[in-house]
């Protein structure tokens, strides 16, 4: 691949600096301020001397003086190279000549100087010495170009981050939010607790694993799915509100709400049942919508939703019979297979999988302000108890928004024996053709179970989703840092 010339300008000017006695990549600096503080404070700094680092975004040269800008993790602040006052990093080079000739954009600086105001009343930085930190070998992105290629801000995330500061800004959120979930449920007395990424039975979801091997174990390992059946143990060792952020991997497809690496929130409580985690699920959206957008409402992709409680409540057959015009439950395999084809979707999928994905057609994707859908199939549900008045429906919802499922939760199923009936009859589906079911019953976590679990309510939250939503994001891959996209082919130049 051929190297751009601007690179090998960059690299001649960093073997000229090392030759002029100039290293051109610090080992560290001390700044004072950062960009915004100066402009917050500028009353108090007026005329004192700061020291401030950040990349060279801008550089204007007006002959004996030159503008640049400095961009820091917080904003960008003016800087000003004076001939008389900068200092020169070389002696025998002007101080003004040296910055002309040497320093780019993209460059990391730190400088020290004097905060005042420009004639034409732009906070400014009069530098009276300099220092470059790190020299940027290539070009900062163009004006438009980090902008409006996604591909480009996916792949390279870090450019993305240089040349939008609403990039900067949407992560930072992003990590203000997680710190504050998290406050959220060691406010309420709950632990976080690590628990296995690599495990020797998958379980807790429907999913095909990612598979690895450990040599020193010599055992076929499964990145996790879930981390809900450790969790649980974690009860019945004695433990009563335990949650971890889980970052669990599914070896599936990739759109705008899934993606094989992901995080999920799993909580759990004894003593609670659904009812208990539809309360905390309330008041964990409706205070985070508040706490980011100070009142009850966000905009989402062009719609206004209303996270007022209580939340709407809907009862999944009901809501599926209606746009049906026949009980579900009822229904011959016959009528669903005709349904689903009639809906486009796929008719060849197991009965479970035709419910889950009708409902999800005709009554989920139209849900846009937070819905709790109540009270599923039990043949949907193998980890949470039968329901105490409706036959064949266990204890659970889902929460909606937006057209997405967010939340998942239960009365969490703690009868061993029923435990155990529940994971052979999905085994036997497996072999019947199911590929997202385990391969195995989970017998060390029957074990637990077999040694009593309380009776506790539980909930997976999904996070990507979650911020998606919060922070008015249109896809799963733009609240994550780093995705993974296909290997580019290289091309020559």
């Amino acid at each position: 691949m051929r190297v751009p010339e601007e690179f090998e300008v960059r690299r001649r000017k960093v073997e000229e600096l090392r030759a002029l006695g100039v290293e051109p990549y610090a080992y560290r600096f001390d700044p004072t301020h950062h960009a915004t503080e100066i402009h917050q404070h500028f009353d108090e700094l007026a005329g004192q001397t700061v020291r401030v680092a950040g990349r060279l975004t801008a550089k204007r040269v007006f002959g004996k003086l030159i503008f640049g800008r400095l961009r820091d993790a917080s904003g960008d602040v003016q800087v000003s190279f004076e001939r008389g006052v900068t200092a020169s990093p070389v002696a025998d080079l002007e101080g003004v000549k040296f910055a002309k000739k040497y320093l780019d954009l993209g460059d990391i600086l730190g400088v020290e100087g004097e905060v005042y105001r420009t004639q034409k009343g732009e906070i400014t930085v009069r530098v009276h010495r300099f220092q470059l930190l790190a020299k940027g070998l290539r070009n900062l992105p163009e004006k438009w170009h980090g902008l409006r290629d996604k591909e480009l801000r996916y792949r390279h995330r870090y450019l993305d981050l240089v040349s939008r500061p609403e990039a900067l800004e949407t992560f930072r959120r992003i990590s203000e939010a997680l710190q504050w979930i998290r406050r959220f449920f060691l406010d309420r007395g709950f632990l976080e607790m690590p628990t296995p990424v690599l495990q020797p039975v998958y379980g807790g979801a429907f999913a095909k694993p990612f598979t690895t091997y450990s040599h020193a174990l010599d055992t076929t390992l499964y990145l996790r799915i879930s981390d809900e059946l450790y969790l649980k143990r974690l009860l019945v060792g004695g433990y009563e509100r335990v949650f971890e952020f889980s970052r669990d991997f599914r070896n599936e497809g990739i759109d705008r709400l899934h993606y094989p690496e992901f995080t999920i929130l799993e909580a759990y409580a004894a003593y609670w049942d659904y009812h208990d985690m539809m309360q905390l699920v309330e008041d964990l959206f409706h205070d985070a919508v508040q706490a980011f957008h100070g009142k009850e409402t966000l905009e989402y992709q062009g719609k206004t939703l209303s996270f007022s409680r209580p939340f709407r409540r809907v009862d999944f057959v009901e809501a599926l019979a209606e746009r049906l015009g026949f009980d579900p439950l009822a229904a011959s395999d016959q009528q669903l297979k005709q349904a689903a084809e009639h809906h486009g979707l796929d008719p060849r999928h197991p009965r479970h999988r035709l419910l889950d994905k009708l409902f999800d057609r005709l009554v989920g994707d139209h849900l846009q302000d937070p819905t709790f859908v109540l009270d599923h199939p039990l043949v949907l549900s193998p980890l949470a108890k039968r329901h105490r008045q409706k036959a064949g429906r266990v204890e659970r919802f889902e929460l909606f928004v937006a057209g997405m499922e967010l939340v998942n939760a239960f009365s969490e199923l703690n009868d061993p024996l029923d435990q155990r009936q529940r994971f052979e009859e999905q085994l036997a589906l497996r072999k019947a053709g199911d590929q997202e079911i385990p391969l195995e019953i989970d017998e060390d976590f029957l074990m637990a179970l077999e040694l009593g679990m309380p009776p506790a309510g539980g909930i997976g939250v999904g996070i990507e989703r979650f911020l998606m939503v919060l922070f008015n994001e249109p896809s799963v891959r733009d609240v994550l840092l780093f995705p993974q996209l296909r290997p580019k082919i290289p091309t020559e130049d």
